[in-house]
C-alpha cells in the first residue's frame, strides 16, 4: 500500500490512557501535519466524538474505563464509515478475535507502520 497517497493534514482523535504513548503518537502524526485531539479515556473520546468530526480515530485497546473494542463499536454505531485504527500491545490476541477496528497496529510502533495502518483504515472507510 502506498502510504504517500495518504493526504496530510487530517483531523485525528487520539485515545490512550498513557500520556507518554499519546505524546509519541502525536509526534508521529505531527510530522505529516495532522491535527490531533487527545482523549485519555473511552468516555472522554465518545464525548469529543459526538461534538466534532474526525477523519480518523486512533485508539488503544487496553484502557481502564473501556476496552478499545467497546469504544470502536460505539463509534461505529454512531458513524459506521468512521475509520478506526487500534493500537495494542496485545496484537496476537486481537488478530484472532474478529475485527474490532479497520486496522490493528502492534506496540511498539513505527511511523511507517502507523502510516500503513492509517491507509488501510481510510481505504476501508471509502469502500
Amino acid at each position: 500500500m502506498d502510504t504517500a497517497s495518504i493526504a496530510k493534514g487530517k483531523h485525528i482523535l487520539l485515545v490512550d490512557d498513557d500520556p507518554a504513548v499519546r505524546e509519541s503518537i502525536k509526534l508521529f502524526l505531527s510530522i505529516d501535519r495532522h491535527t490531533v485531539t487527545e482523549a485519555c479515556s473511552g468516555h472522554e473520546a465518545l464525548h469529543l466524538f459526538t461534538g466534532e468530526r474526525f477523519d480518523l480515530v486512533i485508539m488503544d485497546y487496553l484502557m481502564p474505563d473501556m476496552l478499545g473494542e467497546e469504544l470502536a463499536q460505539q463509534i461505529k454505531n454512531l458513524a459506521p464509515k468512521q475509520p478506526v485504527v487500534m493500537v495494542t500491545a496485545y496484537l496476537e490476541k486481537l488478530v484472532n478475535q474478529g475485527k474490532p477496528a479497520d486496522a490493528l497496529l502492534g506496540k511498539p510502533l513505527s511511523i511507517e507502520a502507523l502510516r500503513r495502518a492509517m491507509a488501510v483504515s481510510m481505504a476501508a472507510a471509502t469502500s
